[in-house]
C-alpha cells in the first residue's frame, strides 16, 4: 500500500483508527495487531483480520507514531489494543519537541 497524507486507515482486528500525517515515497505494509490496515471509506469492505497476540501491546489516543528513516508519521484518532507496525516493525511513539527556554 502507498499511503497518502490525510488518508484514514482502520485496523481490521480492533478499534484503532489513524490518519496519515506524513507519507513515505514508496510502498509499505501498515499493520495493526499483526493484520493489515484498510481504508474504511473504500468501496469494498475490508477483509476481517486475525490478531497476532504478540502484537497486541496497544496504542494511545492522540499520540503520533513515526519512523523518520521511512518518512512515515501516523496520528491515532481512535485507540485500540493492536500495535501499529510498518513492514513488520512496530512504530515507536514520536517524542515531543522540547519547548524553547524562556530565559
Amino acid at each position: 500500500m502507498k499511503p497518502r497524507v490525510g488518508q484514514i486507515l482502520a485496523s481490521t482486528v480492533d478499534g484503532t483508527t489513524v490518519i496519515v500525517v506524513k507519507a513515505p515515497d514508496g510502498e509499505v505494509t501498515l499493520t495493526c495487531g499483526g493484520a493489515a490496515m484498510a481504508d474504511p471509506k473504500a468501496k469494498e469492505p475490508a477483509p476481517a483480520g486475525e490478531a497476532d497476540p504478540a502484537q497486541m501491546a496497544g496504542n494511545q489516543l492522540g499520540k503520533r507514531y513515526a519512523d523518520d528513516e521511512l518518512g512515515i508519521e501516523l496520528l491515532v484518532t481512535k485507540a485500540g489494543q493492536g500495535t501499529i507496525a510498518v513492514n513488520g516493525t512496530p512504530l515507536p511513539l514520536k517524542d515531543a519537541k522540547p519547548l524553547p527556554a524562556s530565559d
